[in-house]
């Protein structure tokens, strides 16, 4: 028999390289992986262009996985650890998860799968159930003898995570018991001895940090989610039709298969679950367990129960699974494979080999991480709510379009350096029409005055004729372009655009327009988003190109290359509609060089009538003939 006491009191936290991050190349900064984080752990700042997991203070529990339509949010990939394990000669045992049932309801025989990852080339199958029968006995034990002090079950990481960083005060609370997943190594180990190598697969994400834990001794050497392991079959061309049947290897599990449903480790335990005599009370599901983890803080003296929490609703759920609808019909298929399960096992021997490993010490310890951020000042909440233009309630529209419950909530985040008000709509919106009321005044004064300088104005424009007349040219040229040209200054002032650009950024560009032709003098902040807009800052800043780079605005996606054309001063950029024909490069060559060699002379007295103007103009058009050249002459093309 093995004694894992030592290991266990010395377990010293560790961070594993991230679990959950997002891929850049993917995101599209809807921030629905914000609304969902039930911790804040996902911080959009304005100097980066999408938002970030920070490590230290995720949990883990896939909520922002599986709202990320454009699959930029990824967990770390295990398969090649496992192919490597399968290749290095050491005996190796796959824990299966008793989600199986399901997961893999396009499997007819839950044999067929067992042979399927015996297929794969591990040495042995076994089923996590057990290991589940083990650690519920542990708790009803536990739980029987807690004499007035109430627990919070310690089987689901993210629960585990939640409370070591964001309720660390609750520590003590957490029942200290293994979860069945690590209850299952210790019996391979003892079975086959401290060489196998155990393999957990199940529906959790998490659960490979969890196994980064117990690395000292390689107890968990590897996870794989099912969506991992569907993979692996797929990269192997390993079908239910091509292998025979095989069962798992024991001992085999009792109850211990419910444990998919939230109350099945109760259940397995036989521990009371009715509304009278149970000691227990279960709840799942993010907002389920976020009010049952704040009710037991303040009211346990109260509720006096112990309390089985799994953030997920049941592991027949869990974001490391394919499918995550229909969860009626999942614990249908669950029960259906328990008591398939149960009618075909041999009582006698599961009472033996439960005797036999009934000393393993399955106990463990946790320690505290404080993750929680102090509360900012009312006074600095205040400021915020000036800023985004809610100082006063009337105007708390609470949209929850941010991502966050309340205006209130989100000025809070903003406080703390994890948010930024161009995330609040109502403020992006009042800044817009206040910006468009803001140049129409301008302009009306503007107005007023050229009307005392009428006779100056008269002699300079008559001045200026011949030089118009060139510029007029190049303003037609650009204008006829088939993609959107916008040249700024190092303040994002516009200094010069095409048609094409107003039409791209929409109805609001067009009504700026309408009083300053061309948006000359217009901040481009106000136009576009600050991931966009912010690329334009980087351009200037570092005065480093950047180069076909896929934006989207609204429900649009856009290519747009920026340049410097003056460093730190002056920045071009040029906006290619994705869904539009191809442009046809060749020709926007020929007739951008032909104005530029024909009217050279023209241009060079335009820049001293005018200042930097037209030169500026010149080098954006020199610089998109370049872009042009290159493209075309590049390798493939």
């Amino acid at each position: 028999m093995y004694d894992f006491a030592g290991k266990h009191k010395a377990l010293i936290m560790k961070i594993p390289d991230q679990v959950i991050y997002i891929n850049e190349d993917k995101c599209r900064n809807s921030y629905s992986c914000v609304r969902v984080c039930p911790v804040n752990a996902i911080e959009v700042k304005p100097e980066r262009a999408h938002p970030v997991i920070i490590a230290d203070r995720c949990i883990g529990c896939g909520l922002c996985f599986l709202s990320c339509s454009p699959r930029a949010i990824e967990f770390r990939d295990s398969r090649s650890h496992v192919k490597h394990l399968l290749q290095s000669g050491r005996p190796t045992a796959a824990l299966i998860a008793p989600s199986i049932a399901s997961e893999f309801d396009d499997i007819t025989d839950y044999r067929k799968f067992v042979g399927m990852i015996r297929k794969l080339g591990f040495t042995y199958v076994h089923e996590v159930s057990f290991g589940v029968d083990l650690v519920a006995y542990a708790y009803k034990k536990l739980f029987e003898e807690s004499s007035g002090k109430y627990y919070i079950t310690s089987n689901c990481p993210s629960i585990v995570e939640m409370v070591e960083k964001y309720h660390p005060h609750l520590v003590p609370n957490l029942a200290p018991l293994v979860s069945p997943m690590v209850a299952s190594a210790m019996v391979t180990r003892g079975l086959y001895g401290e060489d196998v190598a155990n393999v957990f697969i199940g529906p959790c994400i998490d659960i490979k940090d969890e196994a980064d834990l117990f690395s000292d001794r390689n107890l968990v050497e590897a996870v794989l989610t099912f969506i991992e392991i569907r993979q692996l079959f797929d990269e192997n061309e390993i079908q239910e039709k091509t292998v025979k049947m095989s069962e798992f290897d024991p001992p085999f599990g009792n109850w211990g298969a419910l444990y998919p449903y939230p109350a099945g480790i109760l259940q397995a335990a036989g521990i009371k679950r009715d509304l009278v005599s149970s000691q227990v009370i279960t709840a799942s599901g993010a907002e389920d367990v976020k009010e049952a983890i704040k009710d037991f803080d303040h009211h346990i003296d109260t509720i006096r129960h112990h309390f089985n929490l799994f953030f997920c609703p049941g592991c027949m759920l869990g974001p490391g699974m394919i499918r995550h609808d229909e969860r009626f019909r999942r614990r249908s298929l669950v029960k259906q494979y328990a008591e398939k399960r149960v009618e075909a096992l041999d009582m006698k021997q599961w009472q033996k080999d439960m005797e036999r490993w009934s000393e393993l010490d399955l106990t463990r310890t946790f320690a505290p991480n404080d993750q929680r951020i102090p509360e900012p000042s009312p006074e600095a909440i205040t400021e915020v709510m000036k800023i985004i233009g809610k100082d006063h309630r009337a105007e708390e529209l609470n949209c929850n379009a941010c991502g966050y419950g309340s205006c209130r909530e989100f000025a809070s985040t903003v406080a703390k350096g994890l948010a930024v008000p161009e995330m609040c709509h109502t403020y992006n919106l009042r800044n817009k029409q206040e910006y468009i009321e803001t140049l129409r005044q301008t302009n009306k004064k503007l107005s007023e005055t050229k009307k005392a300088l009428k006779e100056s104005e008269e002699q300079a424009m008559r001045e200026k004729d011949a030089a118009q007349d060139a510029s007029d040219t190049m303003n037609s040229m650009l204008n006829k372009l088939p993609n959107g040209v916008v040249i700024v200054d190092n303040e994002l002032k516009i200094l010069q655009s095409n048609e094409r650009f107003l039409e791209i950024i929409g109805e609001d560009a067009k009504t700026i327009a309408e009083i300053i032709p061309g948006l000359r003098g217009a901040d481009l902040k106000t136009l576009l988003p600050f991931t966009v807009y912010n690329i334009f800052s980087f351009v200037l800043r570092e005065n480093e190109s950047v180069i076909s780079r896929d934006v989207q605005l609204e429900d649009r996606m856009f290519n747009i290359s920026i340049f410097p054309i003056r460093q730190n001063r002056i920045a071009g950029a040029v906006i290619r509609d994705l869904f539009s024909p191809e442009v046809q490069r060749e020709e926007v060559i020929n007739r951008v060089s032909d104005v530029i060699d024909k009217n050279l002379e023209m241009v060079q007295k335009i820049g001293f009538l005018l200042g930097e103007g037209a030169s500026d103009t010149e080098k954006m058009l020199n610089s998109i003939v370049e872009s042009f050249r290159q493209k075309k002459n590049a390798p493939g093309k």
